[in-house]
């Protein structure tokens, strides 16, 4: 009887674990401004600096590399771009490499927006720049924290 009694205990205890939402770190919403400037010919690449803030007080300064290789030619740069991340439990899981891929033509003063992504992460980038890019790249998007 108290072999039955112990099993349907730990059964309901299990069945309400699964029941139960869990218990998991507060999400918070975490933003990128940064400034880029690169350049193509076939190979594409560009670096920059950018700071990361989010609503729960978190900050990061960063350094942006891209790198990519495709059908492009031109230069560029970002001033002021911005970012917006998905949702995160905490700053550190926005470091790393993220996956990119573009197509597009550009001219002087241009308007440039990109989806990056990291397994879960995305980061929505926008920002108007100067410069002429002409092509298709695919490539990475790195964020380093700087110290």
């Amino acid at each position: 009887m108290k072999t039955m009694w112990a099993t349907g205990s730990v059964v309901t205890l299990a069945v309400a674990c699964l029941l139960t939402p869990a218990a998991h770190a507060q999400s918070t919403k975490c933003e990128l401004k940064f400034d880029l400037r690169g350049w193509s010919i076939f190979y594409k690449s560009a670096t920059g600096t950018g700071t990361i803030t989010c609503d729960n007080g978190q900050e990061a300064r960063v350094t942006i590399r891209t790198k990519g290789g495709g059908l492009t030619v031109g230069t560029s740069q970002i001033s002021n771009g911005r970012g917006s991340f998905t949702d995160v439990g905490s700053i550190n899981e926005l470091f790393g490499t993220y996956a990119s891929a573009e197509a597009g033509a550009g001219a002087v003063n241009a308007a440039e927006a990109r989806v990056v992504t990291k397994g879960t992460v995305s980061l929505a980038l926008s920002g108007t720049g100067k410069g002429f890019d002409v092509g298709v790249s695919f490539g990475k998007f790195v964020l380093t924290k700087r110290k």
